[in-house]
C-alpha cells in the first residue's frame, strides 16, 4: 500500500493534470487540508517525505504537479505557464476534490502562489506557510534559475545526474548521497532514448524570458495579514535576502519567521529546525475538520 493516491483533473483549456493525495492516517477527527505547491520547475515528488509524515500525523496532503511539470500534460501554449493561470488550475483542483479551505505549503514560485490565493480567493486559505520566498526576488538568485532552466544538460545514466544536480543545487545542505539521489529523482525522468532529461517542460522559462512587469508582490503578501501565516529563509538564500526576510517580519509582525542554517535555495523542509516550526504552526489545524463537503 503507498502512502498515497495518484488521481488527474482537467484544467480549464483541457490540459490533464495530476496530483497525490495523501489521506490522514491518524485520528478520528483530521485535521486540514495541506496544500503543496512546488517551486518554478519542480512536481509532486519533493513533496513526498514531508507529506507523509503529515499524513501520519492526521492530515490530508494534496500535492499537484503544475502543467508542463512531472506527470501532468505540457501546454501547446508557452504562454499559459504563468502565475494567473496556475491559479486557476488550482481553484479547478480544489474544486475537483470539493475542497473549500487548505492551508498551503509553498515553496518559492508556490509561496508567491500562496500569497495569489490571498488576494484572489482568501476564504480557501486558512494558512499560509512560504518557504523561501517573499515580495522581492533577488535578480542574481533569478538569473541563476533561468539559466539553468534554459540549458538543459545531456546526463547519460543516475551518476551523472547526481554530480549534475551537485552543481546546480550547492547550497541545498545536504550530506548523504541518498539525499542528492533522491533529488536528482526527483528533477529528471528517462526519455525514450535513453538518456536522462528534464522533468519538465523546457518551454516554462518562456514567459519569464518576456520580463513583463509584476504585479505587486507586497500587495498579494500584505492580503495574508489576516490568516496564520509562516515563512521560512534559507540562511544562504540568493532568492529571499535577509533583508526583504526582515521587511516581510515588519510588514506581517503575527507572522512565524524562521530561518534554516546553512541552507540556501531552498530548504528542504525535512531539516530539524524546519520540522519543529511545521509541527508547531500547524498543531492548531488539528483539532479542526477538513473544509469539504465529504466529511
Amino acid at each position: 500500500m503507498t502512502d498515497f493516491h495518484e488521481a488527474y483533473f482537467h484544467a480549464q483549456d483541457g490540459l490533464k493534470l495530476y496530483y497525490r493525495d495523501y489521506p490522514p492516517k491518524t485520528g478520528e477527527n483530521p485535521g486540514a487540508v495541506i496544500l503543496c505547491l512546488g517551486g518554478l520547475a519542480r512536481n509532486s515528488k519533493d513533496f513526498h517525505r514531508v507529506a507523509a509524515r503529515l499524513s501520519d500525523q492526521g492530515y490530508r496532503v494534496i500535492c499537484p504537479d503544475y502543467r508542463g511539470r512531472g506527470k501532468s500534460d505540457y501546454a501547446e501554449d508557452a504562454m499559459t505557464y504563468q502565475p494567473t493561470v496556475y491559479l486557476d488550475d488550482i481553484r479547478h483542483l480544489l474544486t475537483a476534490l470539493n475542497i473549500h479551505q487548505v492551508v498551503v505549503i509553498g515553496t518559492s514560485l508556490g509561496g508567491l502562489l500562496a500569497m495569489g490565493m490571498g488576494a484572489a480567493m482568501p476564504t480557501a486559505l486558512a494558512g499560509a506557510i512560504l518557504n523561501d520566498v517573499g515580495p522581492d526576488i533577488n535578480p542574481n538568485g533569478m538569473a541563476r534559475i533561468i539559466d539553468y532552466l534554459s540549458n538543459p544538460p545531456t546526463i547519460k545514466n543516475w551518476d551523472e545526474a547526481v554530480a549534475t544536480i551537485k552543481t546546480m543545487f550547492a547550497m541545498t545542505g545536504f550530506t548523504e548521497e541518498e539525499q542528492w539521489r533522491r533529488l536528482a529523482e526527483n528533477t529528471f525522468r528517462e526519455g525514450d532514448d535513453g538518456l536522462l532529461h528534464y522533468d519538465w517542460d523546457t518551454n516554462i522559462v518562456v514567459p519569464l524570458k518576456e520580463k513583463r512587469p509584476l504585479p505587486d508582490l507586497w500587495a498579494l503578501f500584505r492580503s495574508l495579514k489576516d490568516i496564520p501565516a509562516l515563512a521560512f529563509r534559507g540562511e544562504k538564500s540568493d532568492i529571499l535576502t535577509a533583508d526583504t526576510f526582515e521587511k516581510m517580519k515588519e510588514n506581517n509582525p503575527h507572522m512565524k519567521a524562521v530561518v534554516v542554517p546553512g541552507v540556501g535555495h531552498v530548504p528542504s523542509l525535512e531539516e530539524q529546525v524546519s520540522l519543529e516550526a511545521l509541527d508547531e504552526f500547524l498543531s492548531p489545524y488539528l483539532s479542526k475538520r477538513p473544509a469539504t463537503a465529504d466529511h
